[in-house]
C-alpha cells in the first residue's frame, strides 16, 4: 500500500492530535505509506472549513455518513464525544475502513463488545487511542520487567489525577452524563492507567472499588440554575492480578494543581520502578545489589537507545511531549494497516480495558469484589 486516503472526525483537542499525527508520521518514521488528507468532519459547517484548511484537509463536510460512503477514505480517525463512537466505528467498519477510534470505545460495556466483535468479522484495523502506552519510558519499563530487572513484581501501585473539574463552578456538560459521556472518570482517565498496569503486570483479575462525586451539581451554561452530575469524579480500586500480584489505582478529575499525573510503582523482590507522565521522559529504578551504601534510584533519561525516541531527535535528554506518542500510536497504526506486526491496543485489547473499569463502576454499585 503506497498511499491511504484519512477522514477525520471531530476538531477538538483529540481531533487536533490525530490530525498533527497524521500529518507528521511519514516524515518522522519513513518506512510507512504516504497519506492523504482527504476529508475532515465537524459541525457547524464553518468550524468544519476552518479547520480542514488548518489542519490541511482536501475538504470539509458536516455529513460524517458520506465519509463512510466515501471510497477515497479508507481509515477513518472517530475523535467526537463518546455516545458518537459506536455508531460511527461500526458505521465505518461496515464500509470496510480501517478505524482509530478514542477511548472510550463507548458508552456501555455491551457497545464496545459489539464492536470489538464487527472489527474481527470483518478483518479491518482498528487502534484505540492508548498513547501513554506508547512512551518510550514506558515501553523500556516493560523490557526490564521482562528481564527480572526488579525481580518477580509483587504489587503495583498507580494514580491517574488531573483538575479539569475540580472547580465546583466549572460549567455543567455532557461530561457529566451517563447518556453522552457514559463512566466519569473511570472512562476519561482511570483506563488510561489500566492500560499500563496490564501493560506492566499483566491480566486483572477481579476488582474491589468505591466511586465518589465531588461536586454533586454544576451551574448550567445559561445561568438558569444547576444540573446534576450523574457520573463519577473519582476512584479508588484494589486489584488482583491473574499472575498472583496485587494492586492499588487510583483515579481523580478533581485533584486541585494535577494536571497529568498518571503513574506508577512497580514494587519487586529485588528492587522497584517508578515513572510519572509529568515527567515523561524519565524512569526511575532501584535495584538492591552492590554495598547497601551505594544503592539508590537511578533516573533514565530516554534517548535514541529508547526507540522510537531516536526518529525524533538524536539526542537523548531532549525530551518528547504528547503530540509525539501519538505519532507513535499512527505509525503502529499504518504498519499494521500495510500488513506489519499487530497494532496495540486494538479492539479485542481495549475491550479488555473496558471490562475492567465497568467491573469497577459494579463494584463501586454493589459494595462486592468483581471477577472478570
Amino acid at each position: 500500500m503506497e498511499r491511504i486516503g484519512v477522514g477525520l472526525i471531530g476538531t477538538g483537542f483529540m481531533g487536533k492530535t490525530h490530525a498533527l499525527a497524521w500529518r507528521a508520521v511519514k516524515a518522522v518514521m519513513g518506512d510507512l505509506p504516504a497519506v492523504d488528507l482527504v476529508a475532515l468532519c465537524d459541525t457547524p459547517e464553518e468550524q468544519a472549513r476552518r479547520f480542514s484548511g488548518q489542519f490541511g484537509f482536501a475538504r470539509a463536510t458536516t455529513d460524517w455518513q458520506a465519509m463512510m460512503a466515501d471510497p477515497a477514505v479508507q481509515v477513518v480517525s472517530i475523535t467526537t464525544p463518546n455516545r458518537l463512537h459506536h455508531a460511527m466505528a461500526l458505521a465505518a467498519i461496515a464500509a470496510g475502513k480501517h478505524v482509530w477510534c478514542e477511548k472510550p470505545m463507548a458508552l456501555t460495556l455491551a457497545q464496545a463488545e459489539e464492536m470489538a466483535a464487527a472489527a474481527q468479522t470483518a478483518g479491518v484495523v482498528t487502534m484505540v487511542g492508548y498513547n501513554y502506552i506508547h512512551n518510550p519510558a514506558f515501553t523500556h519499563a516493560k523490557r526490564l520487567l521482562g528481564g527480572g530487572a526488579i525481580g518477580r513484581p509483587v504489587h503495583f501501585r498507580g494514580w491517574v489525577e488531573e483538575d479539569y473539574q475540580a472547580d465546583p463552578d466549572l460549567p455543567w456538560s455532557w461530561r457529566a452524563t451517563l447518556s453522552e459521556a457514559g463512566l466519569g472518570v473511570l472512562g476519561d482517565l482511570m483506563c488510561h492507567l489500566v492500560s499500563m498496569a496490564t501493560g506492566l503486570m499483566g491480566p486483572i483479575d477481579s476488582v474491589l472499588a468505591d466511586t465518589q462525586i465531588i461536586h454533586q451539581t454544576r451551574p448550567l451554561p445559561d445561568g438558569s440554575g444547576r444540573a446534576a452530575v450523574e457520573n463519577e469524579d473519582a476512584a479508588n480500586a484494589l486489584v488482583r492480578f491473574a499472575n498472583g500480584a496485587k494492586g492499588t489505582l487510583v483515579s481523580s478529575r478533581a485533584a486541585w494543581g494535577r494536571k497529568s499525573r498518571l503513574g506508577f510503582e512497580v514494587h519487586g523482590t529485588e528492587g522497584m520502578m517508578t515513572f510519572d507522565q509529568e515527567r515523561m521522559n524519565e524512569l526511575q529504578i532501584y535495584q538492591n545489589r552492590g554495598p547497601r551504601a551505594e544503592q539508590g534510584f537511578r533516573t533514565i533519561l530516554t534517548g535514541p537507545e529508547h526507540a522510537p525516541y531516536g526518529a525524533f531527535c538524536p539526542a537523548p535528554g531532549h525530551q518528547l511531549g504528547f503530540n509525539d506518542l501519538k505519532v507513535i500510536e499512527c505509525a503502529g497504526f499504518l504498519r499494521a494497516i500495510a500488513g506489519g506486526a499487530p497494532c496495540h491496543p486494538d479492539f479485542a485489547a481495549a475491550l479488555g480495558f473496558e471490562r475492567v473499569i465497568h467491573a469497577m463502576a459494579d463494584s463501586a454499585t454493589t459494595g462486592a469484589r468483581v471477577s472478570l
